[in-house]
């Protein structure tokens, strides 16, 4: 009982970490209205909270190998809840970005303890179910971000509009807050993590370099800067590495723990996930840019289409921990082909209506949630406890990173083809793109269950031959 009560606490600061990334997304518009915010402020107000949240997530999972995880994660919430509160009080737009850029640098804090703990707290077989778990929170938490969201803005029941969607942190924060004080154990990591201030500013610079025009370059129309500021991103991050590398071969403690590239099963899992989650944000994005835009359907509206999608990645997110258990990473395949054929679906149906897309949709989300709980588990299996912290900052700022890339490169293939031949032309070859690394996914998944079988059936005749 008690761990099901620990892994509740961890689990709402994840969602809330999650819906604040997705909701700023249908609060756009009224916020635009409200503040008088322009182009550039809003790009910041959605990417700001990216960058900072991305940039500061490998140095937030140190912070709880070094302090624990427990405290790390109680001022992480704590932090995050206040910088909530400032979102929502903000009198113009400029303190709306300086608020989501802290709410994402305590983001940074507070997410890698969640990982870290399940990692260290939970025997494997509880683990497994436990980071099943985890894959949902935060896929529901991203679509929350689009269903609540719009519900929030359009019921208004306080008056608040678009602030209501970041106050009602307060109360939730508040709670986290104090059970996790109550409930969340003490882990004994067994090493004492040194931070290397370095190699994070490095790390925050090159990943800057190139999460910033990601983020803005759409919005601007790709000027110059953009391109020299990518371009420059690759000496800063070479540079970086290279000291890592030093580093750790001096017998320091890198911001990078390297050894983690050495395990196969994490390095692959780091690989399907950067493949799931570019298609997964760029779908996300550019299917509310169809519904709103293409469509025509309202904040709320489009927000309502994504529900049956979120039914469906909860049902299977939830049975898909029982199947691995039984039928192992062939699970894996069965949700990327159905997730597929949605994509297949969506390629084929985007102008034909609401109902066709909506459909497709459900589809995805079946697949989707047999697929990202399982994949998140399988990269963190063989993980040390005492490298829980780091695998999980490095693992999460892959996420963020490729999350951000697939919205900006499926975005802007989006948005050329939608400018020439509409909204439902541009979700087609959206959905192509998304359906081939979606098959990436499926090509790793497969490696890894291949690899998996030659375990199991070496280790009998190695148990066999040992003294």
């Amino acid at each position: 009982m008690k761990h099901a009560a620990v892994l509740a606490v961890l689990l709402s600061a994840w969602f809330m970490a999650q819906f604040d990334f997705f909701v700023v997304n249908v609060a756009a518009p009224s916020v635009e209205r409200d503040l008088h915010a322009g182009p550039a402020a809003l790009e910041l107000i959605v990417g700001g909270y990216a960058f900072t949240y991305a940039a500061g997530m490998i140095t937030g999972g140190r912070l709880g190998d070094r302090y624990g995880y427990r405290r790390v994660f109680i001022w992480g919430v704590a932090a995050f809840t206040a910088a909530s509160v400032l979102c929502g009080v903000a009198a113009d737009a400029a303190q709306l970005v300086a608020a989501r850029l802290l709410q994402g640098l305590a983001g940074a804090a507070m997410v890698p303890q969640v990982l870290a703990t399940i990692s260290a707290v939970y025997p494997p077989g509880p683990r497994a179910r436990a980071l099943g778990w985890y894959g949902a929170a935060g896929g529901l938490g991203s679509i929350a971000g689009q269903v609540l969201g719009g519900l929030l803005l359009t019921a208004d029941v306080f008056g608040l509009g678009w602030r209501g969607a970041f106050l009602v942190n307060l109360p939730v924060g508040l709670a986290v807050v104090l059970l996790a004080a109550w409930l969340l154990p003490e882990v004994e990591t067994g090493r004492r993590a040194r931070l290397d201030l370095p190699g994070a500013a490095g790390l925050a610079a090159g990943l800057g370099l190139v999460l910033v025009p990601l983020g803005l370059g759409n919005g601007l129309g790709w000027p110059a800067w953009t391109w020299a500021c990518m371009a420059g991103s690759v000496p800063v991050l070479a540079l970086t590495w290279r000291r890592q590398r030093a580093l750790g071969a001096r017998g320091g403690q890198p911001v990078l723990d390297l050894n983690l590239l050495k395990v196969h099963s994490y390095l692959a899992g780091v690989g399907a996930i950067v493949a799931f989650m570019a298609y997964f944000a760029a779908f996300m994005f550019t299917l509310t840019l169809l519904l709103q835009g293409g469509a025509g359907l309202d904040a709320f509206r489009a927000g309502l289409a994504f529900a049956p999608m979120g039914v469906m990645f909860t049902a299977t997110s939830l049975l898909g921990t029982r199947l691995v258990t039984r039928y192992g990473l062939a699970v894996l395949l069965a949700g990327g082909t159905v997730t597929a054929l949605g994509l297949g679906l969506l390629a084929v149906a985007a102008g034909a209506g609401t109902p066709y897309v909506i459909a497709a949709m459900t589809l995805v989300g079946a697949g989707n949630g047999l697929v990202l709980p399982q994949l998140i588990g399988a990269a963190l299996v063989e993980v040390a406890p005492h490298q829980a912290g780091i695998g999980s900052g490095m693992l999460i700022t892959a996420q963020q990173f490729a999350g951000a890339g697939g919205v900006a490169v499926i975005g802007a293939v989006f948005f050329a083809v939608a400018a020439d031949r509409g909204h439902a032309a541009a979700m087609r070859w959206s959905a192509v793109i998304d359906l081939g690394l979606i098959l990436v996914v499926l090509a790793t998944v497969a490696y890894n269950r291949r690899r998996a079988t030659r375990r199991a059936r070496a280790a009998p005749s190695r148990t066999a031959v040992t003294p």
